[in-house]
């Protein structure tokens, strides 16, 4: 399969570009790219000018403000099938955040003179578009309303649930830390991890810790063979799962 196939196979997964038409699709694969950016490093900084629509792939990316004495707060995350970087492109004004790869991503990109092309040329990402602003602004009144109106523990019993709901409403799939769960909501790590162990007390979430022996075939082939368990790595895989839904909804003061 070449890389053009390859491209618009994976756009056919995009809602942005799902209602577009085949001719079209291939028109995008063919002006696309794609890059990949490991765990932590910077995709687009604040300030600059943008200079392409990125569409993820793989893997997860955080936008982030960072306040001068270091402190980051996450606006919002994007992960499989999300894009960023299209306000730059349609507004010319700076990137208003950083991205930052929150793991090994991989990313479609769409240089800012062919995704202008695709606007004008192909109305069905314009309604793509236009959607998913639409979606953009309503999440983000939620967030400012949550962020006004209730405490912290409401905060977080609201950001597992729209977590959740991100997958099949029970479970998050996304690798959810205190520290992380304290920059999306606006909080300290402690006061989070209060708010947890409540929220776990009254048994509306329950998190789990599994640990994975992983081959570290470098290692292993230094040691040698037949070197027992030289060549393993313990991994630890935290996850979190909405035990009682109901109760966290009217915990999240949306019942």
């Amino acid at each position: 399969m070449t890389e053009t196939a390859q491209v618009a196979d994976a756009l056919r997964d995009v809602p942005l570009f799902s209602q577009v038409r085949e001719g079209d699709l291939q028109r995008i694969a063919q002006a696309a790219h794609t890059r990949s950016f490991t765990k932590n490093s910077i995709i687009a900084f604040e300030d600059r000018p943008g200079e392409a629509l990125y569409v993820v792939l793989i893997g997860q990316v955080k936008i982030v403000l960072t306040a001068e004495d270091g402190r980051e707060v996450i606006l919002s995350t994007r992960s499989k099938g999300d894009f960023f970087g299209e306000m730059s492109l349609i507004d010319d004004q700076p990137l208003s955040a950083n991205v930052i790869a929150m793991e090994d991503s991989e990313m479609l990109v769409l240089h800012r003179e062919d995704f202008q092309r695709c606007l004008e040329e192909m109305p069905m990402v314009a309604f793509g578009l236009l959607r998913a602003f639409c979606k953009r602004l309503r999440q983000a009144d939620n967030k400012i309303s949550s962020l006004v109106l209730q405490d912290v523990p409401a905060r977080v019993a609201g950001l597992l649930l729209d977590m959740a709901d991100q997958n099949d409403g029970v479970h998050i799939s996304q690798q959810l830390t205190h520290h992380l769960i304290a920059q999306m909501v606006g909080s300290s790590r402690e006061t989070v991890s209060r708010a947890m162990g409540d929220l776990m007390g009254q048994g509306l979430v329950a998190v789990t810790r599994q640990t994975a022996s992983i081959p570290n075939r470098r290692k292993a082939a230094r040691a040698g063979r037949g070197s027992g368990d030289q060549g393993m790595v313990e991994v630890s895989r935290r996850t979190i799962t909405i035990s009682n839904r109901d109760g966290l909804e009217v915990a999240a003061g949306r019942n």
